[in-house]
């Protein structure tokens, strides 16, 4: 044997493709967890729309599989199938295996953004969303702009020269966005707010970024029922975003910086009550996410322990603010990352039950997404209409006078679709029906 040749002879062909790379893949082991038995395909919006199975958690989950073999391929099909996919965690209430569909495809998404080269159009489309709804200030600099659109009847002009089918996200921004003012728009509230009484804790608030321009009076009426209850409130305004769009899109890298600037802003505080779904969920997430991050990981856990829905919050703690009556027929609209990928569902109903004179009604396919999903309802309209109309008919076959809604998003779909209904109901988020009763007002 030549001395000089290698005990182990380097291969003479190059590592096998695959459609993941190592950087944190969906873990095989989460993977086999799943028995295929079905039980989620009802709870599937994907699903029950096109009845699909590439289209159902089973389905994505086999792709998922076939994406870690030696040899696979980031293909076109196997991206739309995922992309079609809303993440609304349904499927994670439904398996009575326990299967983690949720960790499964928040790793799924960052492989695709990596390993798989969108069109020109599609990436500008996503840095567009992302430059603009995740930066306030910048979103505040358009509501001028919104509002004359509005004014000037522009909806009908783009329907007239066809913009639907030609333009159709752009056509489901302009129908989603809320009807607002100048003074809503640029409206602030204070950083701090004292405890009524004697002090519970320190509550640090997220108010967001869609959150605090179009629906600053939701972070308004949050703060008081905080205070009223005893909480000190800190809501720096300098947290402008908790990178959930980012996350739930695929675009790591974004997502984990504004996450670690979120959780040194608020890690003074004992509790960080969050008052729209997306956002907590993704919050919660973050122990996860920063899981590998020796500098991060510890502070990250720390912070996700002390995250709660602000109805999640309030409802550990005995009510100290009288409730006055508010009499109101309410359909109560399940936001899907709080009532599947938080599991928050009671605390809500509870608070709102506890006014006097309020009656929960309960609408048909509670567990079905309203289409709105981050920025799904933007990303893939047509399926997003479907579930949209959907959603309303329901809404309105309670026979309710009003909508609580606990996420933003939600809550533009659901007017949305209302409105195209023919119907104009309030939606209204739980604090601020809270916040009416303590404060003795009319909604």
């Amino acid at each position: 044997m030549d001395m000089n040749e290698p005990a182990h002879p380097a291969p003479d062909f190059a590592p096998a493709p695959r459609a993941f790379d190592a950087q944190r893949p969906p873990e095989s082991e989460l993977i086999d967890d799943c028995i295929h038995c079905g039980l989620c395909l009802p709870a599937c919006p994907t699903y029950v729309l096109w009845g699909q199975e590439a289209d159902s958690p089973r389905g994505r989950i086999v792709l998922m599989k076939a994406g870690l073999d030696d040899f696979s391929e980031m293909s076109e099909p196997m991206v739309t199938h995922f992309d079609r996919c809303l993440g609304c965690m349904a499927c994670v209430t439904a398996c009575p295996s326990g299967v983690r569909y949720d960790k499964l495809i928040e790793a799924t998404r960052p492989q695709i953004e990596r390993n798989y080269k969108r069109s020109g159009r599609e990436r500008g489309w996503r840095r567009l969303m992302f430059a603009v709804f995740t930066h306030p200030t910048r979103l505040r600099a358009l509501v001028p702009l919104l509002i004359a659109y509005q004014r000037a009847g522009g909806e009908r002009m783009v329907n007239r020269i066809g913009g639907p089918a030609r333009w159709p996200r752009l056509r489901a921004l302009l129908a989603l966005a809320p009807t607002t003012t100048f003074t809503h728009a640029l409206g602030r509230v204070p950083e701090t707010s004292p405890a009524h009484g004697a002090k519970r804790a320190r509550v640090g608030l997220l108010q967001g970024c869609i959150q605090r321009v179009f629906f600053g009076d939701v972070n308004a009426a949050t703060m008081r029922v905080l205070s009223a209850e005893g909480f000190e409130v800190y809501a720096p305004s300098r947290v402008r975003c908790c990178g959930a769009l980012m996350f739930h899109s695929g675009s790591e890298v974004a997502a984990l910086a504004l996450a670690k600037r979120m959780i040194s802003a608020f890690e003074d505080c004992d509790y960080v009550a969050v008052n729209a779904a997306g956002c907590g969920s993704s919050m919660k997430d973050y122990a996860h996410v920063l899981r590998d991050d020796p500098q991060w990981s510890e502070r990250a856990e720390q912070f996700s322990a002390k995250v709660r829905d602000v109805s999640e919050l309030l409802a550990g703690f005995e009510p100290v603010a009288r409730r006055h009556p508010v009499p109101l027929r309410l359909a109560y609209h399940d936001a899907c990352h709080l009532a599947h990928a938080q599991q928050v569902r009671m605390q809500p109903r509870s608070l709102l039950s506890a006014i006097p004179d309020v009656e929960i009604c309960e609408p048909d396919e509670w567990e079905l997404c309203c289409g709105s999903a981050g920025i799904y309802n933007l990303l893939q309209p047509e399926a997003a209409g479907e579930l949209g109309v959907r959603k309303a008919k329901n809404l309105l076959a309670t026979g309710a006078d009003a909508i609580a809604s606990g996420n933003p998003g939600c809550t533009l779909q659901i007017v949305r679709y209302l409105r195209e209904a023919g119907r104009s109901l309030p939606v209204y988020h739980p604090m601020q029906v809270v916040d009416a009763s303590i404060r003795g007002r009319k909604l």
